[in-house]
């Protein structure tokens, strides 16, 4: 539950305008590297400040085992190798580190966000890996396969909670992952190359841990009659009518689902999206049958 009310809070707040630039047809292999480095940095942040901040009494003091805070200095030495790579494989052309606020307060607060950014990361190298060139996409898959063992294990092992959502990840464009990164930059050097995204409006989900199956309340600028709420989850999106700023959720959602306003309701794609994605999170036990 403490996942899932963290996710609402935390993403519900304004993207920052950041360099951007009209994307072409099909990004170049340096826009992907450039992109990617962009998101690593954001992590490997993250975790240099917090792990500064959080001592090992402070794990204890929360309830986890001296264990945990150890696995995580251990991401954030891979979080950091991730930067190192890409910035000497882009070269002159690296993107600098920008400046982050996050929304930690504790180490549980720290770990909540550690398994939102974990499984963004998952969904950003499987969006992207369609623009790869074929050098890249053994380099891009090492990386996402590490993100998303990240991911399971603070899902897992730290939370006690969920591994994963189901049979398949669920693959973002560019612009979904980017409204959800940008929500926590603050600023980015003005020599930063501009990136081929943009930031979608934000979308509000409430209540903040909905069950599946229940109503819900949407908050997001441009409602307009014939939208619906898409629920992308593994390879196959669900759509249901918005009416009023309200959806009813269809049932058996498990897992972690990414939602975002559309005008189409039979395919998700960035000129159809108004706002989002906003991520929702439904948990589900082990005896639970899961082949979604």
């Amino acid at each position: 539950m403490l996942f899932a009310t963290f996710v609402a809070s935390s993403l519900a707040v304004a993207a920052v305008a950041l360099p951007t630039q009209k994307r072409a047809d099909v990004p170049t292999a340096t826009d992907i590297l450039q992109y990617a480095l962009t998101l690593e940095h954001l992590e490997a942040a993250f975790y240099s400040q917090y792990l500064d901040q959080f001592d090992a009494a402070a794990f204890e003091k929360d309830g986890y085992a001296p264990w945990v805070r150890g696995r995580f200095e251990q991401i954030a030495q891979h979080e950091a190798t991730h930067v190192s790579f890409l910035s000497s494989a882009l070269g002159d052309a690296a993107t600098k580190a920008c400046t982050y606020k996050f929304p930690v307060t504790d180490p549980k607060s720290f770990v909540a966000l550690s398994q939102i950014l974990e499984g963004v990361g998952v969904t950003a190298y499987l969006g992207a890996a369609q623009f790869l060139t074929a050098d890249l996409v053994p380099v891009a898959g090492s990386i996402l396969t590490t993100e998303a063992r990240h991911a399971a294990w603070v899902g897992s092992a730290v939370s006690q909670g969920t591994p994963w959502s189901g049979a398949f990840d669920t693959p973002q464009t560019l612009d979904e992952v980017y409204s959800l990164a940008s929500s926590f930059i603050t600023g980015c050097p003005s020599s930063n190359p501009a990136l081929p995204v943009k930031a979608f409006p934000a979308l509000t989900v409430g209540p903040a841990a909905p069950a599946a199956g229940s109503s819900v309340t949407l908050t997001f600028d441009g409602a307009a009659d014939g939208q619906f709420l898409a629920l992308m989850t593994g390879l196959t999106p669900k759509f249901v009518p918005i009416s009023s700023g309200k959806a009813t959720l269809p049932a058996g959602l498990q897992g972690t689902v990414y939602a975002v306003v559309s005008k189409n309701g039979t395919a998700v794609s960035d000129e159809d999206t108004v706002a989002g994605p906003a991520i929702l999170s439904f948990p589900f036990d082990s005896y639970a049958s899961n082949p979604q």
